[in-house]
């Protein structure tokens, strides 16, 4: 359980980060940031979270809001997993937890 809840806290911390660093090139790169290879990049690695955020909010919401939907998903996702993740290492006495 302990490596489960290790992977899933890992693979939201890649998305987080990716979310951002998206977001950092989208202010710096401006109106060029879509001949970004790095955007380009970060942009194929979040795909599916903001997949996933598209489908979860209604039409009204703007297609350039999604990535923001996604990265608090994603925060609150990781929140509940690392949670978790305290919770079990405190049930077993930290053994294995480090």
């Amino acid at each position: 359980m302990l490596l489960l809840l290790s992977i899933l806290k890992l693979v939201m911390e890649i998305a987080l980060l990716s979310l951002a660093g998206q977001g950092v090139l989208y202010i710096l790169a401006g109106e060029r940031r879509d001949g970004n290879f790095f955007y380009q990049l970060l942009k194929v690695l979040t795909r599916p979270f903001t997949a996933a955020a598209r489908r979860l909010t209604p039409s009204k919401v703007a297609d350039r809001h999604v990535p923001f939907v996604a990265f608090f998903v994603l925060l609150l996702i990781w929140a509940v997993v690392t949670f978790e993740k305290i919770r079990l290492c405190v049930s077993v006495e930290m053994t294995g937890c480090r």
